[in-house]
């Protein structure tokens, strides 16, 4: 038994004609010779003779290194071959509980040695840690892939909304300079009609509606799971060729002329109040802001006004969202 013990690891015969430290020199030493004889053919390099003007160039350097690397590879494969023959002795001894099992012992330890020292140096894995490392994955992924398309969604609200506001504003301007005006109700912006006129003067529409009903969504949800109902939908309304809906309605109250519904997806979902519909609020300087607080408010509101606004009515009604938006520099924090 002790006899075929230390054959078993190498000490001496070898069952089946199998070392594990001579596999592991042979192996390492042909490593280093089969590499050595690629560089030679390939760069003409010779270990130990300048024999090219281009020696210390970067790549004879690299070559240089390439081989040291290579030669401590070797020694460190010989001594771990032997670290590994006196690992393998103890479970087999510890093992082992008759002749009959001894060979496949052996035999099985040569194997997850070898196994185990190549998988290290060349980044294979077992089955075993590709699944644990895909369940991680997998898991991770659930937790945040649907935060992530949240706030890509949201995200994609307020850039819709900010090219609408950017276009309003910039329709506002001209319509003003147009006019040599300074506000907009001495440019003529007075009633119903010079608004609708206003509409499809300065923005390209592909429809127009006589009430909300047919370029809105036909009913809307707050986000506190209510309906909101607090608007008038029996006015004109438009569909612009970017797919953005909106309701215009001449409302003055002080400084504020126009109440404007904007639903930045049409009648696409989810038709939610402060997520796909907005309330602009027109002011006479050509300033869009949000609803103000009441007739002595002028635009643009203070951040303490918006978040009043907000505050108040935004989780039920919409309005007061798009205020907490330029609070926030056109983020989507709520």
């Amino acid at each position: 038994m002790k006899k075929r013990f230390f054959s078993c690891i190498g000490w001496g015969a070898h069952i089946n004609g199998f070392s594990l430290v001579r596999a592991f020199n042979n192996l390492a030493l042909w490593g280093e010779n089969k590499f050595v004889r690629e560089l030679k053919r390939t760069y003409k390099f010779k270990r130990g003779v300048n024999r090219h003007t281009e020696d210390n160039s970067p790549k004879y350097r690299m070559v240089g290194k390439m081989i040291s690397t290579l030669r401590s590879f070797a020694v460190q494969t010989r001594i771990l071959s032997k670290e590994y023959n006196i690992m393998a002795r103890g479970y087999v001894r510890s093992t082992a509980q008759d002749d009959k099992n001894l060979n496949k012992l052996c035999n099985k330890c040569a194997i997850v040695c070898v196994g185990s020292y190549y998988r290290h140096w060349c980044g294979a894995f077992t089955l075993a840690e590709v699944l644990v490392t895909l369940g991680i994955i997998g898991v991770v992924s659930a937790m945040t892939v649907p935060t992530l398309m949240q706030n890509y969604q949201r995200q994609s609200y307020v850039t819709q909304l900010h090219k609408t506001y950017n276009e309003f504003s910039q329709a506002l301007l001209r319509y003003q300079t147009d006019r040599n005006a300074i506000n907009l109700s001495e440019a003529g912006l007075t009633s119903q009609d010079a608004v609708n006129n206003f509409i499809t003067t300065y923005f390209k529409n592909v429809k127009e509606c006589d009430t909300m009903n047919n370029c809105f969504a036909s009913s809307y949800k707050a986000m506190d799971g209510g309906t909101i109902n607090n608007y008038s939908a029996n006015v004109k309304s438009y569909v612009f060729a970017s797919g953005v809906s909106i309701r215009p309605l001449y409302a003055k109250s002080g400084a504020k002329l126009i109440n404007m519904g904007i639903d930045i997806n049409g009648q696409k979902g989810p038709n939610i109040g402060g997520r796909d519909l907005f309330w602009f609020y027109v002011y006479n300087n050509g300033v869009i802001d949000d609803f103000p607080i009441d007739a002595n408010t002028v635009a643009p509101m203070t951040s303490a006004e918006r978040d009043t606004q907000f505050t108040t009515y935004c989780n039920s009604t919409a309005d007061g969202c798009f205020g907490k938006i330029l609070n926030d520099n056109w983020q989507m924090t709520y």
